[in-house]
């Protein structure tokens, strides 16, 4: 054992005690809380989301004349097929909402202030990545919801101004759905979101050692207790728990909730009821509101506001010489978003 160790050493010139350095950075108290800490969640989900992905593409042809063959086999006939499409579908549900609400905790904790404005603008990033790979797993399927589904969507960037046309032509392949446009959102999927958010990740992870974790005090805690716990074992052994349970939850969950087949896409057919899937409800009873242009611009502004916002709250608190007015319009937008989710969730048309 002694020559292994040696010879490693000398392969690998890292002591333990370089490595427990490098690992062991002492992380605020306040991530004892799990819902402060949500941003290893859905890292997790991420890597499940991958493996779970090169498994059914072993299988998956991207093709309008197959796609929807061979998701009926990975379902129906292949070895625990059912059972992986169902983690798939559970777990991208899951890293969504994870992310969603992982932003939320930045936004009404501040934490994307100076210096960290530019790790704001990366979470952004990783959310509109996040959404659109949900839009592109969606649409494989090839089913009639999500086929029409795929074409709501590249008529409502349509009506984008400028790059809307660039862009329709651009997801389709053409000026409507046709035999090149599956292919697309599979490259999109499988290669282009996957790879954009693995870098988007690394640059966020780095941005967060670079500027340390942003603190937070409890109430409860005096001024002279320790504020800080060791990375490692302490925060590391909280995110394996959190791990293991997300495992036994998606598991459960893929077992009791499997997903199905619907009915196969019908490009003569409109069904009577088009519905996104949860994370678009916003979008999409936002749209049936107003008309298609203000629905886009307005939309386009909001986002872009997000993006913005370390800078527009400079400027609110500034204005109003109130500390806080980011967490009251923070409570208005998620009542709004709440409401306009629910809203589009329990209407049939």
């Amino acid at each position: 054992m002694s020559r292994i160790a040696e010879w490693l050493a000398e392969r690998v010139p890292v002591s333990g005690a370089q490595l427990h350095e490098l690992t062991n950075e002492p992380v605020p108290n306040h991530l004892k809380r799990w819902w402060f800490c949500l941003g290893g969640t859905p890292a997790y989900l991420f890597v499940v989301q991958i493996i779970t992905g090169i498994l059914l593409a072993f299988y998956y042809q991207p093709s309008a004349t197959t796609a929807y063959d061979s998701i009926a086999y990975i379902t129906d006939h292949a070895s625990y097929g059912w059972f992986i499409r169902s983690m798939h579908k559970w777990a991208a549900t899951f890293m969504i909402a994870a992310v969603i609400l992982h932003q939320m905790r930045v936004y009404f904790t501040g934490a994307y202030r100076r210096p960290r404005e530019i790790n704001w603008l990366i979470g952004m990033c990783l959310l509109m990545c996040t959404l659109l790979i949900g839009f592109t797993g969606y649409s494989l399927a090839f089913e009639q919801l999500s086929y029409w589904g795929a074409t709501v969507a590249a008529n409502i960037s349509d009506a984008v101004p400028v790059a809307g046309r660039f862009a329709k032509q651009m997801l389709l392949g053409g000026d409507s759905y046709n035999e090149r446009t599956l292919s697309r959102f599979y490259i999109l999927h499988a290669a282009v979101l996957p790879a954009t958010m693995i870098l988007l990740i690394a640059i966020h992870i780095m941005f967060i050692r670079l500027h340390g974790v942003s603190e937070l005090q409890a109430e409860e805690e005096s001024d002279d207790a320790p504020r800080h716990f060791n990375f490692f074992p302490d925060h590391l052994l909280t995110e394996i728990t959190i791990g293991l349970v997300l495992m036994i939850l998606l598991s459960a969950i893929s077992t009791i909730f499997p997903v199905m087949m619907g009915p196969k896409a019908d490009p003569l057919t409109t069904p009577e009821v088009i519905k996104p899937e949860w994370w678009f409800y916003v979008s999409f009873r936002w749209l049936k509101l107003f008309s298609l242009s203000f629905a886009v611009l307005s939309t386009g502004f909001i986002v872009g506001a997000m993006f913005l916002w370390p800078w527009i709250d400079g400027a609110l608190r500034k204005i109003t010489g109130k500390e806080e007015i980011s967490v009251y319009i923070g409570i208005v937008a998620t009542l709004l978003l709440v409401g306009l989710t629910v809203w589009e969730a329990v209407v049939t048309h």
